[in-house]
């Protein structure tokens, strides 16, 4: 059994997984947990937790909006930081930095932690962003959930530490592009703006979420283990 935090997420999809495997896990988030759980702390993942003796650490769902390269345009003009021709309705280009740095800061935090196995889900970063992340950051091992059972795409980056890369548990046959299959595999990213968009498309998917308590909590055991032996 390991001690698992799994950082970001309110939705208890991951914790419930590791559960499952009878690991020793708990979340967290500075918003409550959607299942009510007493395994839930809300909290600033920076404030002081991942100093309580972990043996792994998955951060699922870090800010990442103005990190990711979707996200570039609302950060910068030609070249780097230069003012940008649009800005989100109601934001500042202040506001922009502002929640720049807060990504950079928290993602820092996780990959720094004292923990030996760290796994942080995030986009592929822009070029912004590349500039402030630590010089020892891998390329992100990227997965789709069809490779896991679910109809869904949503290519999902994991920054890894200490661990495997994640390894396809159930790879679905893909539909015809166009086809109506195709569009309804599509439609996390087919979603209209509302005030629920960015959460439902940051929840996390439970097939991967299995097979990373499977993969990723038997390699935190097993170590462990031997740790404790």
């Amino acid at each position: 059994m390991a001690k698992i935090l799994i950082g970001c997420e309110t939705s208890g999809i991951a914790r419930r997984s590791f559960e499952a495997r009878g690991h020793d896990v708990w979340s967290c988030d500075i918003e409550a947990a959607e299942d009510g759980s007493n395994r839930h702390i809300r909290c600033d993942i920076r404030d002081g937790i991942l100093d309580e003796g972990w043996d792994l650490l998955t951060v699922m769902h870090p800010p990442c909006t103005r990190l990711c390269r979707s996200g570039r345009r609302w950060m910068s003009g030609p070249g780097k930081w230069t003012r940008p021709r649009q800005l989100p309705k109601g934001k500042t280009w202040q506001d922009m930095r502002n929640e720049f740095e807060e990504g950079v800061s928290i993602f820092t935090v996780c990959w720094r932690a004292p923990i030996d196995r760290v796994a942080i889900e995030n986009s592929v970063m822009n070029d912004l962003a590349k500039d402030r992340m630590p010089a020892d950051l891998p390329a992100p091992h990227l997965v789709q959930p069809f490779w896991f059972g679910e109809p869904i795409y949503k290519a999902t980056g994991w920054y890894l530490r200490g661990l495997s890369p994640l390894v396809a548990t159930d790879h679905l046959v893909e539909p015809e592009r166009g086809s109506e299959a195709w569009k309804e595999w599509s439609r996390i990213h087919r979603l209209p703006p509302s005030a629920e968009r960015a959460r439902l498309r940051s929840r996390s998917f439970p097939g991967m979420m299995q097979a990373a308590a499977h993969q990723w909590g038997d390699e935190a055991s097993a170590r462990h283990a031997a740790a404790a032996a």
